[in-house]
């Protein structure tokens, strides 16, 4: 709430960047990902997508961008994500050739 009394939506940050399920990766076996989270800001964001793409098994990441979402997304990709991502859950979008 702010000093208004009104709701504030809650903050969904988007992460962009890209993962590697082995070390020493090229940019040929990058999978890139798209992460969508709640976090207190952008450092606690970046400290959950890494946990989170640990858990999935990737050992190496570059996080190229963080950025905050514009109310509900319209492509579909994203629909589901954004709703776990609003539920409290990582969200991990991996973009597989």
């Amino acid at each position: 709430m702010n000093d208004n009394g009104d709701t504030l939506d809650p903050v969904v940050y988007i992460v962009i960047g890209r993962v590697w399920d082995h070390e020493d990766g090229t940019e040929e076996t990058a999978t890139p990902v798209h992460v969508l989270l709640r976090g207190a800001d952008d450092d606690d964001a970046v400290r959950k997508t890494l946990e989170a793409l640990t858990s999935k098994g990737y050992v190496e990441a570059e996080l190229d961008q963080i950025g905050v979402m514009d109310g509900e997304p319209e492509d579909p990709t994203y629909e589901a994500a954004y709703e776990d991502a609003l539920a409290g859950n990582v969200a991990v979008i991996a973009f597989a050739e």
